[in-house]
């Protein structure tokens, strides 16, 4: 899982309901690029380089997933909504809306289609004004000056006039502020993981995550599932046990709260389907020796997928001892999942239903599936 990155866009447009478009183009980028972290004052400019209509101007800086050249795309396809038409002409022209990738970071690179950082940044006051009250200490990559220093330099003489107006920023309402403790639980391949993280790293959440590669027994229980599978189910048990009893003793004070890609019940579920009824029986005798030292979740999400998903999110993600799992296994888990659920009288369990969403690669499909969540 990709961890966000800061990019500057600049917003400008000259035609139509100017303000309206940018709030509007604000609120798209939110939803297809990522989160709206500062926005600029909005300016009003004289048409730059040609003769046109007045623009407004406005800076934002975003925290995204994507890279720039996918940021790009998105961005792209946002003018096209707003009836932008972009030619191959070098001529400057009236345009409803104008989205330009100025940082990334401090990526420099230069592709057909973008160049970073934009290479006009520090010859334009209509840039360098609102991007410098979101972002002035930020230090030009190639440059190696402030923006500040570039706003005082630039030799763009163009007046600019500050609007009372005030864009907002679109927010996804932090529904975890009362929760110390989330699981999130799912099939194999179900994106339980991948979900996590992306709570943790947008919500100020601590992280705990299942320890997986590491257990030995692992590739050897997927070739030879009944010599191995007490031994899995028991050295799993044993390293769930030991990360959640130190994890969960120990609350970070800069954290918000704690968020983990599984709850030590899924031992129960996985050895009920692998042991035999004798070996359950020993098992099921320890878990609930261990369990009950264990700090329970305040919020239990289960992801659903169906089998077909699961199927190819295995493939995808290509692990060499995953490449056999049989269909009927994964159903076995679901329904285990699933039953151990109905069970559940003392603890806010939620089932989600994510087998039409990718909300790692589908921003709306994140947003999505956060609206979901219910507390």
């Amino acid at each position: 899982m990709k961890s966000p990155k800061i990019v500057h866009i600049a917003l400008g447009s000259n035609e139509g309901e100017r303000f309206d478009i940018l709030q509007n183009a604000v609120n798209r980028i939110f939803e297809d690029v990522g989160e709206i972290l500062k926005i600029s004052s909005v300016y009003e400019t004289a048409s730059w380089g040609f003769a046109g209509n007045t623009f407004l101007n406005a800076c934002i800086s975003v925290s995204t997933r994507f890279s720039a050249e996918e940021v790009l795309r998105k961005l792209l396809a946002i003018e096209a909504y707003f009836g932008r038409k972009r030619n191959d002409t070098k001529n400057y022209q009236n345009r409803t809306l104008d989205l330009d990738v100025l940082l990334f970071e401090d990526e420099v690179s230069e592709t057909e289609t973008l160049t970073l950082p934009h290479p006009q940044i520090q010859n334009r006051r209509f840039v360098l004004q609102p991007l410098n009250d979101i972002a002035s200490k930020e230090v030009h990559p190639v440059l190696k000056k402030k923006i500040q220093q570039l706003l005082l330099e630039v030799k763009d003489d163009a007046g600019l006039s500050k609007i009372d107006a005030k864009l907002e920023t679109p927010k996804v309402n932090n529904k975890f502020s009362s929760c110390n403790y989330i699981a999130v639980e799912g099939n194999i391949g179900a994106g339980k993981t991948s979900f996590s993280t992306m709570i943790s790293q947008d919500f100020n959440a601590k992280l705990i995550l299942e320890r997986f590669k590491d257990n030995p027994f692992l590739p050897k229980f997927y070739e030879d599932q009944e010599r191995y599978a007490f031994s899995l189910e028991m050295s799993f048990l044993a390293d769930r046990y030991q990360q959640l009893s130190d994890d969960l003793a120990q609350y970070d004070l800069f954290k918000d709260f704690v968020i983990s890609d599984y709850d030590v019940f899924k031992s129960l579920i996985f050895a009920k389907i692998t042991l035999e009824e004798d070996e359950y029986s020993l098992y099921q005798k320890l878990f609930h020796l261990m369990y009950k030292e264990l700090v329970k979740p305040d919020l239990y999400i289960y992801l659903y997928q169906n089998t077909e998903r699961l199927l190819q999110n295995i493939k995808k993600r290509g692990r060499e001892y995953e490449q056999n799992i049989q269909p009927e296994y994964l159903m076995d888990i679901n329904k285990s999942y699933l039953s151990f659920i109905k069970s559940q009288t003392n603890m806010k369990v939620q089932i989600i239903d994510i087998s039409e969403l990718d909300f790692v690669n589908n921003r709306k499909d994140y947003l999505k599936l956060l609206g979901e969540i219910k507390l």
